[in-house]
């Protein structure tokens, strides 16, 4: 075989000639090394492929985690703010029974007439003490802490509640049972129980308490009630008598002038007399008596709660 050869520049070729062997030296190279490389090219590739593929199967694994992470991350969001937003109503319906709780503490150290400066229920109340290096705790449970505060606040108005129907009894009842001094100024002239009779000198029973006081000094009502009798009473002279819801009767005799009538509702303090010395009486003076269960009682525990 001849094969003619042409170098650039050069217009005239340059035969060459290939014997048989050359020919079957290139045949084997044709049929062996094309294939062979081509097949290691094709090996290549596929390898290429293959890592390729497991990159991208790995990429493919790696975003289905972190979708998994974000819809962890997601849900833990949501359950934050709901028990967030659970503590949240918590805390305000703490606050407001604190709110409550300090309105009635307020009120129930008024009516016990205590010291509003120390017992101040707009303040925090007063702590103190020196600081214990390495006494710190782990922080607490919040969950227990609102439960434990909300036990304890429950308790407290419990408490409260009673000592405030305890003091309205108590208020009620000062109302209803006949107790105060019952004039302007004055003192006990003569006590309950057996004296010498100021008109005849014989011993006698003395079933009140009489209260010198000046003439037309105002007489107020020692409890609640209604009149039951105004005017003249023999003995008596000019006496108011009020029946109290208790049961008790107090009668306020020798009296200068009646400011009220029978069936009139009165109230502790009101004014319903003038003092006088009408009656049997030897000058102005209030003689007063409370009557129970129809008989005359020493009236002086109720002229002393007055005093106390």
């Amino acid at each position: 075989m001849n094969i003619i050869v042409i170098s650039e520049g050069i217009r005239k070729g340059q035969p060459a000639s290939f014997s048989h062997r050359h020919l079957l030296v290139f045949a084997l190279v044709a049929l062996v090394g094309l294939p062979a490389f081509f097949g290691a090219l094709t090996y290549r590739i596929h390898d290429m492929l293959a890592r390729a593929a497991g990159e991208g199967a790995q990429i493919a694994a790696q975003e289905r985690e972190l979708g998994r992470q974000r819809a962890v991350v997601e849900t833990a969001r949501r359950e934050a703010s709901t028990h967030i937003n659970a503590l949240a109503l918590r805390l305000g319906s703490l606050q407001a029974q604190v709110l409550r709780l300090n309105a009635l503490g307020s009120r129930l150290t008024r009516m016990a007439g205590l010291d509003g400066r120390e017992f101040s229920f707009d303040a925090p109340p007063a702590m103190g003490g020196p600081e214990k290096v390495g006494a710190s705790s782990p922080t607490p449970d919040i969950v227990k802490s609102l439960d434990k505060l909300s036990s304890e606040i429950e308790r407290s108005r419990a408490r409260l509640q009673a000592l405030e129907s305890l003091l309205l009894d108590r208020k009620l009842s000062a109302k209803l049972t006949p107790s105060g001094w019952p004039v302007d100024g004055g003192w006990v002239s003569s006590g309950y129980g057996l004296r010498v009779d100021p008109f005849t000198g014989h011993q006698s029973m003395h079933e009140g308490a009489d209260i010198a006081s000046r003439m037309g000094s105002q007489i107020q009502a020692m409890g609640d009630g209604v009149v039951s009798h105004a005017g003249d009473k023999p003995g008596y002279g000019l006496m108011v008598e009020i029946t109290h819801e208790s049961g008790l009767v107090t009668r306020y005799a020798h009296t200068r002038a009646v400011l009220i009538k029978v069936g009139d509702k009165v109230t502790k303090g009101q004014t319903i007399a003038l003092v006088g010395s009408s009656g049997r009486s030897t000058g102005p003076h209030l003689h007063f008596e409370v009557v129970r269960d129809g008989r005359a009682v020493n009236p002086a525990r109720y002229l002393q709660s007055a005093k106390q």
